[in-house]
């Protein structure tokens, strides 16, 4: 009697049923927290290039987080970036930087990125990236008049470098500057022949009435020392000939160098640019040495495919709600929404 009189009172008493934790809305690539890791991104792409020119964000395009334990978290990124008009030598912050335009000949960055969030701080673990311009057909069809990008290696650029520094130094009290690479050029035919160039320079141990008498003793500064700079220059052929020259010193930074390519850079080419290419390319794989060896530095194929995956993303969110779900499970947040803004414009 006493047993079944247990078993009614345990009958009896309510029922409590677990309750499923909610699981963590997956970030949007606009999200404060998207944002902030894609600006600690873009700061080491530029950081670690060595040649051509600053990049700024245009698009987050995806964003996957995998956590790892408490408060420890790698983040995946897949970033859309556009050449400014600074120089990646140049001390200018890139907030100070102007995209070049869509008219300009922009060139487009794609990078995928992996970080690490410890205890709320962020570190880059690698990043992956390449860039180029866009094409000339675009430009073309929408500014027919717009000159575009000349090969680096160009014969009527290298001689518009050559014109500009040479008449630079041979009106300058200052130091004797010398190339170390050429970043940009555009050749106009009509209505006037004019090659527009854009390179950087550094300064010489020699002052330019020096370097008149022995200009091969003239080495450029040493680290401690540096002095980088930026010129510009705009050399018309035809129907008149004009040549007007513009070079501005940075001073010296203290920790910046110039990574020279093993080869002579007299005509500041690099091995990618003697093969004819309009820009310097991104390209950028780096892996951090104190990065945990328990995390790959592989990124994973979905953030890999984002921009595929990302276009049927509203249909899965309008179908999300049709789908059953297995009683004590909530369902599955929507998916996130990638990709994000446009801060600039689409190539």
């Amino acid at each position: 009697m006493k047993a079944l009189v247990a078993l009614i009172l345990l009958v009896q008493l309510p029922i409590h049923k677990a309750v499923p934790a909610t699981p963590s809305a997956p970030l949007g690539c606009d999200d404060p927290e998207s944002e902030a890791a894609a600006e600690v991104a873009v700061s080491y792409i530029n950081g670690h290039s060595h040649h051509g020119y600053k990049f700024a964000l245009n698009r987050i395009e995806n964003i996957r987080v995998l956590p790892q334990g408490l408060n420890n978290e790698i983040i995946f990124l897949e970033l859309d970036l556009l050449e400014t008009t600074c120089h990646i030598l140049s001390p200018t912050p890139l907030a100070n930087c102007t995209v070049r335009s869509f008219e300009q000949h922009a060139v487009e960055g794609d990078c995928d990125v992996k970080l690490q969030k410890l205890n709320g701080k962020l570190s880059v673990y690698a990043s992956k990236c390449h860039s180029h311009a866009d094409s000339g057909e675009d430009i073309i069809q929408l500014c027919p008049d717009c000159p575009l990008l000349a090969s680096l290696n160009n014969t009527e650029v290298l001689t518009a470098v050559t014109a500009a520094l040479n008449d630079h130094n041979s009106k300058t009290a200052d130091a004797y500057l010398r190339l170390i690479e050429i970043g940009r050029a555009k050749i106009q035919s009509h209505p006037v022949h004019i090659v527009s160039v854009e390179f950087a320079v550094a300064a010489t141990n020699c002052s330019a009435e020096e370097a008149k008498d022995n200009v091969e003793a003239c080495q450029l500064l040493p680290d401690d020392q540096s002095n980088f700079g930026f010129c510009t220059a705009v050399m018309v052929t035809r129907p008149s000939q004009d040549l007007r020259v513009d070079c501005q010193l940075y001073g010296h930074q203290p920790g910046v160098t110039y990574s020279q390519p093993g080869q002579d850079t007299s005509a500041g080419l690099l091995p990618n640019v003697v093969q004819g290419f309009t820009n310097h390319n991104l390209r950028l794989s780096h892996n951090n040495p104190v990065a945990s060896e328990s995390s790959s530095s592989e990124f994973p194929t979905s953030v890999l495919a984002a921009k595929s995956v990302a276009k049927p993303a509203v249909a899965e969110v309008a179908q999300h709600d049709k789908v059953p779900h297995p009683v004590g499970f909530l369902p599955l947040p929507p998916p996130p929404p990638c990709p994000g803004k446009i801060r600039h414009f689409k190539i």
